[in-house]
Order: structure tokens, then C-alpha cells, then sequence
């Protein structure tokens, strides 16, 4: 049985909810997964899975989650070759080109890592809407997929 981490970092919520759509849709295809605030996290927690998801949210013009710097440093320093990640999140469009800017970033923390991608970034403009969760179903079934091969 394939294993899975997510990650999340809130403030309004919507985060949380898309980590739990996430979360909700690999355990439907048998992944065994568990869900941890970004603070009560560890880094290396993602050494013993098989599936490596963060959901950040992006702060006013781009900044990361700061409940989540050590984190997101920490993330660039460990090896997870061999791991499958993706990278989803929340933010608001009102920000432009720094719209949800901290999903790219981790994303590009788990490339330094080694990991390799398993979907595409999935950006959700405020709280998760009924084709958001379509995309979101989509995405872990990517993981899945990518993690099969």
C-alpha cells in the first residue's frame, strides 16, 4: 500500500480544506495518508512515505506561510529522490503575479530535494469550489499514478 504525507499551512481555512479534499481522494484510492499542520511538522516525516504533498498558503505579496520557513528551509537541505511530490494551494487572484507564489516556490524545494513531480501545481483561487475539487480529485490520482510507475 502506497503511503502519503500532507502538509498544510492556514489562516482563513481554505488551505485546510484543500488539504482534506486532497487527503480524502487518496485514501478512496487506497493510499494510507496522513494530514499534519505545517508547524507540527517535520521534514524529514517525508523520508518515510511515499507520496509528499504540501498545501502553503502565499502571504500578501508573495511571502511564504511564516509558520512555515523553517519548514520550506529545511525541505531544500534533505534528499527525497525516489519520492513523489505535488503542490497545491489556495490564494486570491487580487494578488496577480504573486498569486499563490508559495505553491511554486515548495514546488521548487522538493525539485532541489530530488523528488520528482507527480502533477502539476494546483492553484485555487479563495476557498475550494466544485471544479476545484475535480482538479484536486485529478491531482491525487496523478500522484497515485506517478507513484505506481
Amino acid at each position: 500500500m502506497a503511503t502519503a504525507k500532507v502538509i498544510f499551512a492556514t489562516i482563513t481555512g481554505n488551505n485546510e480544506d484543500v488539504a482534506d479534499i486532497i487527503t480524502e481522494k487518496l485514501e478512496q484510492l487506497g493510499v494510507d495518508v496522513s494530514e499534519e499542520e505545517i508547524s507540527q511538522a517535520d521534514v524529514d516525516d517525508f523520508k518515510s512515505v511515499d507520496i509528499c504533498v504540501v498545501v502553503p498558503y502565499t502571504y500578501d505579496e508573495g511571502a511564504l506561510p511564516e509558520e512555515g520557513l523553517d519548514f520550506y528551509a529545511d525541505l531544500q537541505t534533505i534528499d527525497l529522490a525516489g519520492k513523489i511530490y505535488g503542490c497545491a494551494g489556495s490564494g486570491d487572484t487580487f494578488y496577480e503575479e504573486d498569486y499563490c507564489k508559495a505553491v511554486t516556490d515548495f514546488s521548487a524545494a522538493f525539485q532541489k530535494a530530488g523528488a520528482t513531480q507527480g502533477a502539476k501545481d494546483v492553484f485555487v483561487n479563495l476557498a475550494p469550489e466544485d471544479d476545484d475539487v475535480k482538479r484536486l480529485d485529478a491531482f491525487a490520482e496523478q500522484l497515485v499514478a506517478a507513484q505506481a510507475k
